[in-house]
């Protein structure tokens, strides 16, 4: 017994002399360039956290984003913190991991996890890496159920299905933001978690007073950082929202996961991967601006282990309308389906705007049963006519009866127009979207 004492004792005394030791690969700030820090001694991978002693004796948070040589390059996450050269660097450990919980649900929170809504700390004592767990590809499961988002084009033209990743593409000012909170107001789901990522100050409360007030903040968790902060946070909040939504779709959850918006965390990425040095390859964006994308929205989907599943949706910024943007493509490339928001449509009072002709659902054909499809199919082909000829028809150039599909399609204009329309307030349900799309477009 005194010897099974003594080994225990040895075992703590060794555990206190490691743990006392000083942090290794302890580093020196040696530049400071265009934001960018510079520090020798400093040997850690890209993306490793780190703590700067200041001048005024604070610790400062910042993360290796790469190299210059033998030096690591960071970037500071307090822009007005007092660095002098020579302070000292030290690894943060702590920096890659992600504080969840059930104490995180109705709290909004920054980049770094620290509470914005003045209700006192955090109860939440679980962990999850700020990057994800890799796991085998074959653990992703199959959309195969219909997630209701409340908005009856959307759910009757593009059927969404739960572990879906949908992109929202348009214009600065054509109702993204407005066409998001609707789906969050309507949609199915245990968990909602929100990244506002480069909004307005301003737009951050709008958006917590008008879209997701109420019973709805009793089960979400908002994730806000805005555009006045440093592209680090930016990039951070997006994977923070995302690590998020993971741990609870790794408990079963079925988890709604909104990023407004994936270009501004691709304009983050372009500042950082501009001052290190990166070539602008294709408009202006360096190679890992792009790659940044799929990083984070493969992340979400089903999870065939837990039956969770994280549905998400993206809004995407078309700079100048341009729908073929680099990030525009990229994103419409990897994700399940996108809804295309028309400017010309939106100028005509018609809400939602969307353009139904570009938008796609990859996943309706598979959730959807075959009377529905038909009726989607009858509906997009007056659709499209009726888009391919607008010029000559506009114009008188037209004559009825040259062609019966242009005929329907005029005639019945005004009704695929009302078949969009809804009030931003109102939300309609799978069955009822389903069968107003049949009883009108259904042959």
């Amino acid at each position: 017994m005194r010897q099974a004492r003594f080994d225990q004792a040895v075992k703590l005394l060794d555990h206190m002399q490691v743990t006392n030791k000083a942090p290794r690969h302890v580093g020196r700030l040696v530049g400071h360039d265009a934001g960018m820090l510079e520090a020798t001694g400093f040997n850690r991978p890209i993306g490793a956290g780190a703590r700067i002693r200041a001048a005024d004796g604070h610790a400062i948070r910042a993360e290796v984003v790469g190299f210059r040589g033998s030096r690591a390059v960071l970037v500071p996450l307090d822009q007005d913190a007092p660095l002098e050269n020579g302070a000292r660097v030290e690894p943060d450990s702590a920096a890659n991991m992600v504080q969840v919980g059930e104490g995180l649900i109705g709290r909004v929170v920054d980049a770094m996890g620290q509470p914005l809504d003045r209700k006192g700390p955090i109860l939440a004592n679980g962990q999850w890496p700020l990057n994800g767990v890799r796991g085998n590809v074959l653990d992703r499961g199959r959309v195969t159920e219909q997630f209701d988002l409340g908005v009856r084009a959307v759910n009757a033209l593009l059927t969404a299905g739960r572990g879906q990743r949908i992109a929202i593409m348009a214009g600065s000012g054509v109702g993204k933001s407005v066409l998001m909170g609707q789906m969050i107001g309507g949609a199915e789901a245990d968990i909602i978690v929100v990244g506002l990522i480069g909004e307005r100050g301003r737009e951050v409360s709008d958006f917590l007073e008008t879209k997701i007030g109420g019973a709805l903040m009793g089960k979400s968790v908002v994730v806000a950082v805005p555009a006045d902060h440093p592209p680090v946070l930016r990039l951070r909040a997006a994977a923070r929202a995302t690590a998020i939504a993971e741990y609870f779709r790794a408990r079963g959850k079925n988890v709604l996961l909104l990023i407004d918006s994936l270009t501004r965390c691709a304009h983050a990425q372009r500042e950082i991967g501009l001052s290190l040095g990166e070539p602008p390859a294709m408009k202006g964006y360096p190679p890992s601006a792009l790659a940044f994308i799929p990083r984070l929205v493969e992340r979400a989907g089903v999870d065939s282990r837990s039956g969770g599943a994280i549905t998400a949706i993206y809004t995407v910024l078309a700079d100048g309308d341009d729908n073929d943007d680099p990030i525009v493509d990229t994103a419409r490339a990897i994700v399940d389906g996108h809804i295309v928001l028309s400017r010309q449509l939106s100028e005509q009072s018609i809400f939602p705007a969307i353009d139904v002709g570009r938008s796609l659902s990859r996943v309706m054909a598979d959730i959807v049963d075959e009377q529905h499809l038909a009726a989607a199919a009858n509906y997009r082909r007056l659709w499209a006519a009726y888009e391919e000829n607008r010029d000559l028809i506009l114009m008188g150039a037209y004559r009825p009866g040259n062609d019966a599909t242009i005929d329907e399609a005029v005639q019945r204009r005004q009704q695929l127009l009302d078949f969009l329309r809804q009030n931003s307030k109102s939300t309609i349900g799978l069955t009822a979207s389903a069968d107003a799309l049949v009883a009108e477009f259904g042959r």
